[in-house]
């Protein structure tokens, strides 16, 4: 293809590039292939978009990420510390809900019981509650056992909040095991700060056993 060719497809590209862009820029949520194919003129090829608008963001202060399965605009990884001392930062979720949403997200579709047996500690409805709460986890359906036992499982709000765009991108366990002081941390990368899953002041309550 020509140099001539290849400006005729920018210019081409144009209109549908705005649009996207105004489209991931107004959306709190990562935007999906779907909402893009319905949005965009039909003779406009949705991935050449993407790939022209996240070229044109290259190298600024945002930048266009493939999140839980969608698109969104996210900070660039670079200006993270610069942005904490300026951005006003909910507290951490507490270290028990971080170890429950780990293993949720490890072991998931997977039951409280299988939570506390992993853990070696019992669990409290409130550290469920709390990431229900923030989203970051959800009912996927019963265990056909004795009792029924929910099941629980990740939600694409937790991806977008840990900038993945699948399960599959989650951190190899082994990898996490090389150092135990490792934790679970937000990338900070976050379009919108805070970077890290925000929580109520009610402090957490659970029991160990």
């Amino acid at each position: 293809m020509s140099e001539t060719d290849i400006a005729a497809t920018e210019v081409d590209l144009a209109p549908a590039v705005r649009l996207a862009e105004a489209l991931i820029f107004a959306s709190r949520e990562p935007v999906s292939q779907r909402a893009l194919i319905n949005l965009l003129p039909d003779a406009v090829d949705v991935d050449a978009v993407m790939a022209a608008l996240s070229a044109h963001y290259q190298g600024r202060g945002v930048r266009l990420e493939a999140v839980a399965g969608g698109w969104q605009f996210r900070t660039a990884p670079d200006l993270a510390l610069t942005l904490r001392k300026v951005v006003e930062l909910p507290r951490r979720l507490p270290r028990v809900a971080m170890e429950t949403l780990a293993i949720v997200a490890y072991h998931q579709p997977v039951t409280r019981t299988e939570i506390e047996e992993i853990r070696g500690a019992s669990l409290s409805q409130n550290t469920l509650d709390l990431l229900l709460e923030n989203g970051l986890i959800t009912t996927k359906g019963r265990r056909e056992t004795p009792g029924r036992p929910t099941l629980w499982g990740t939600t694409p709000a937790f991806l977008a909040q840990f900038g993945l765009n699948d399960l599959r991108d989650l951190p190899k366990r082994e990898e996490l095991l090389i150092d135990p002081q490792v934790s679970l941390s937000v990338p900070s990368a976050a379009a919108e700060m805070p970077p890290e899953p925000q929580m109520e002041s009610e402090p957490d309550r659970d029991q160990t056993a």
